[in-house]
């Protein structure tokens, strides 16, 4: 490689040069995912149209797509039975917020969660979160349909759904890896790597990740 920095050793060099192969490698695999991903055939036709509650009242999941032909659900584990909203998805959504002005250009967003609209605005406006479509499904089956949910314990969960020029609505894509094998110990908690900056980022440095959960800056 031409680049080097100052004073680097040897050592480090050909040890960076490895790391630099592994990185673009990774790079490959990526766009290899996403390929496939996106040559998924048509997935299920939503069985329901759930009704959520929104800012302007009730909201159906057909209405959330805006004029737009894409929809991605994220489910926000805080609910009724939880004393306090999920530092994890509190991480994911605190970047989600600052994208969605661009995401949004392209494809409809929502933030879903079992707790009652009054309580998660609630939270939403301590964390300043002025950018999220937020609705409550307590009155759904969307969060067990779509597997946000299961026997009432809340999990992570991001959902893709298209709207065809028919008009019908149908789930293209989920992470699910959560329900996968583990492939190590604590993997099962990283299914939503790839739009979770803090980890990303914590990456690249000599610290590492750290212990989980990441805690949420006040």
């Amino acid at each position: 490689m031409p680049v080097s920095f100052p004073n680097e050793s040897p050592q480090y060099r050909a040890a960076r040069n490895e790391l630099l192969q592994a990185e673009m490698n990774l790079r490959d695999q990526t766009e290899r995912v996403a390929e496939l991903r996106r040559k998924l055939p048509p997935g299920g036709e939503v069985r329901e149209d759930y009704e959520f509650q929104g800012a302007e009242g009730s909201v159906r999941l057909s209405q959330m797509f805006g004029g737009k032909p894409t929809l991605l659900v994220y489910n926000f584990m805080y609910s009724p039975q939880m004393e306090s909203a999920c530092s994890g998805c509190t991480s994911i959504l605190d970047a989600l917020n600052g994208q969605a002005p661009q995401l949004t250009t392209r494809i409809a967003l929502a933030v879903v969660a079992r707790n009652p609209l009054a309580k998660i605005r609630e939270y939403a406006e301590e964390r300043g979160w002025k950018n999220l479509p937020l609705y409550s499904c307590a009155d759904c089956a969307y969060n067990a349909d779509y597997h946000g949910e299961k026997n009432g314990e809340q999990y992570p969960m991001a959902n893709v759904f298209s709207r065809g020029a028919d008009g019908i609505v149908r789930h293209f894509w989920g992470c699910e890896m959560l329900y996968g094998p583990s492939g190590g110990e604590g993997q099962h908690q990283r299914q939503m790597d790839s739009v979770w900056p803090l980890w990303n980022i914590l990456d690249m440095t000599p610290e590492g990740r750290g212990e989980w959960p990441p805690l949420p800056a006040a």
